[in-house]
């Protein structure tokens, strides 16, 4: 995921964070935010959805969205009103087939009032009707939506999805999606989990896409284009999908190529490593965009062009797929944890490294603690807890992360550590999960107190004594250099 822009606990703290509101207390409104202590107003209180059902229309020449959002969820409180996080125009909102009244607050707050009150435990059919130029709109100056020469992206962490369709906007609520998407003839769309099936009429074609497993708001993501579409599958027989834009130029696209259709190579060796693939499909797009991030979205990853602007990047495609399974399978519970994911899929790529002969993880880490000296800022944000807006996507989370993982590796051995791997991503596969459940894991398997060894690396700012593991180096790790390439240019 990317670093450049951004302005912006155990089991039970989940289910607190999604009904602690007026929980059990007299009928009132749902809170405005989700409880996350980063960004308190990024998702809501007093419901929980299950599924998506988005009917869009985009026209490309005026970068006009039509959208019906119909939204499945139950009401984890007695609630009077509820909000919805979104920036577009909204025209009608019915709630269990009632028409409710609305308004807007804040910044991105779509405030519901239904006809009655929604009792506790009881299921919620919502739906909205909206239309809007998603370019127009901003947050804090920022907006999320990639107007291309023929169409649109929507692909951004951590808010992606008020761009173009209401939704309970925060990695705690995830559900399942149906998208159907009707676009002028000739385009195509890309989005999450398997197409299901195209329909051309009136010079409009409709593509409608389906995630069946539980998917974050931010993992969402939706492309309108000209695309060549490749179809293909794993040795284990899962589809995959890969799709660039034919208008990127001819350098970039080759480099693109050559790395994406690796994927099927990249999720067969993951598997063998974190477990069993957590999704029925994966893939990758690379768009006619000009920003430099890529992004881990759920079965079909995000990258931009100048993503390959250094030639082929394996590295980078080990990183956003390692994602599938920690950050999209298992999500952070609250923003605080990002490491989860990021230290997670940068130790993917020194996995990699070790893999393919070009340096032992050992070895990357050794060279990655030398690569900071004592006093260089980087070791003065806690990677387990790194604050909000820019130190989020700092580099301390991917590689200090990464470097915690490789000390638990040499406190446990290597038996033990990929256990620990592999039981992690099974355990909490669809759902949320803390750094707090990360080292009582580790610790049940382990046999070992571990309390001393996450302080240190996670949240005691410094520079440690010494690397993880110290190891002989004869000469820098072949892999290391490309390691520094994604970390500046997978560095969204």
């Amino acid at each position: 995921m990317r670093r450049t822009r951004l302005l912006a606990v155990t089991a039970g703290v989940v289910g607190v964070l999604l009904s602690a509101t007026a929980a059990g207390a007299a009928a009132g409104p749902g809170a405005p935010g989700i409880g996350d202590p980063y960004y308190p107003d990024y998702g809501n209180g007093g419901y929980d959805v299950s599924h998506y059902d988005l009917g869009l229309k985009y026209q490309p020449a005026t970068d006009t969205l039509w959208g019906t959002a119909r939204i499945t969820a139950r009401a984890t409180q007695d609630l009077t009103r509820f909000d919805l996080d979104f920036l577009l125009d909204t025209q009608a909102v019915t709630v269990d087939g009632r028409t409710a009244t609305f308004t807007t607050s804040g910044a991105h707050e779509l405030v519901i009032t239904p006809a009655r009150v929604l009792r506790k435990g009881a299921p919620i059919d919502i739906t909205v009707t909206y239309s809007g130029v998603p370019s127009t709109k901003k947050y804090n100056d920022y907006v999320g939506w990639a107007k291309t020469p023929d169409g649109a992206v929507a692909a951004q962490e951590p808010e992606s999805a008020w761009w173009w369709f209401p939704s309970n906007d925060h990695p705690l609520d995830k559900a399942t999606y149906d998208i159907s998407i009707t676009v002028p003839k000739g385009l195509q769309t890309i989005s999450n989990g398997e197409p299901q099936g195209a329909r051309t009429a009136g010079g409009w074609t409709t593509y409608k896409w389906h995630e069946a497993k539980p998917q974050a708001t931010y993992l969402t993501t939706l492309a309108v284009g000209r695309f060549e579409i490749h179809k293909g599958r794993t040795k284990s027989g899962l589809p995959v999908i890969t799709a660039y834009s034919p208008d990127v130029d001819a350098t970039l696209l080759k480099a693109a190529k050559a790395s994406v259709e690796t994927t099927s190579e990249v999720i067969d060796w993951e598997s063998t490593v974190f477990g069993p693939y957590p999704f029925t499909s994966a893939g990758g797009y690379v768009p006619n965009v000009t920003s430099h991030f890529s992004l881990e979205e759920q079965t079909r990853v995000f990258y931009s062009p100048a993503a390959f602007s250094t030639g082929v990047r394996p590295y980078l495609i080990v990183h956003e797929n390692a994602h599938q399974w920690f950050g999209d399978s298992v999500s952070l519970s609250t923003w605080r944890d990002i490491w989860l994911n990021e230290g997670f899929a940068t130790y993917a790529e020194w996995l990699w490294s070790e893999k393919t002969g070009q340096g032992t993880a050992a070895e990357v880490a050794d060279k990655t603690y030398d690569s900071y000296p004592a006093d260089d800022p980087f070791w003065q944000v806690k990677a387990g807890d790194p604050g909000p807006g820019e130190n989020q996507f700092d580099d301390a989370v991917y590689d200090r992360g990464a470097l915690t993982l490789q000390a638990l590796r040499a406190a446990v051995g290597d038996a033990r550590f990929f256990a620990i791997l592999r039981a992690w991503a099974a355990l909490h596969r669809y759902g949320n999960a803390t750094t707090a459940q990360f080292e009582a894991l580790s610790e049940k398997i382990s046999g070992k107190n571990l309390g001393s060894l996450f302080q240190t690396w996670l949240y005691t700012p410094g520079r440690p004594a010494a690397p993880p593991q110290r190891v002989t180096l004869g000469s820098t790790p072949k892999s290391w250099q490309e390691i520094r390439q994604t970390r500046a240019l997978e560095a969204r």
